[in-house]
């Protein structure tokens, strides 16, 4: 299996630090980013499997623009108060997932079943 690298965009520094902590142990590099533009660019300079997005930062029609734009990408999107509403349409727009981003182990295992690689190689 090759490494993978993923990209953070968080609104809270605090969960940002916390999901960097967890995801270290799975990935091999993590960038955080502080701007959709940002995300963008790292997406492309680090080719980014996973982009985890604070969807507070990321409207549900820039969500699906990060899809379109990016169909290699796994986008699992981080909300405080995720509701079955809100995940429904998050999935339609392209996402994963959406978890509450202060459970760091469901975005780790979203993030981890999202990606074809990872999924690839478990199931070898």
């Amino acid at each position: 299996m090759r490494p993978l690298n993923i990209a953070l965009l968080q609104g809270d520094a605090k969960v940002a630090r916390s999901l960097a902590g967890s995801l270290c142990h799975h990935f091999h590099a993590i960038y955080a980013v502080g701007s959709l533009e940002e995300l963008r660019e790292t997406i492309v300079k680090h080719r980014i499997e996973v982009a985890i997005v604070d969807i507070e930062l990321a409207s549900l029609s820039e969500i699906e623009r990060l899809h379109r734009a990016f169909k290699g990408t796994c986008i699992v999107c981080t909300h405080r108060l995720a509701d079955e509403e809100m995940w429904t349409a998050a999935l339609n727009a392209g996402a994963a997932d959406v978890c509450p981003s202060f459970d760091t182990g469901s975005i780790v295992t979203a993030a981890l079943r999202s990606t074809p690689s990872v999924s690839r190689s478990a199931a070898a």
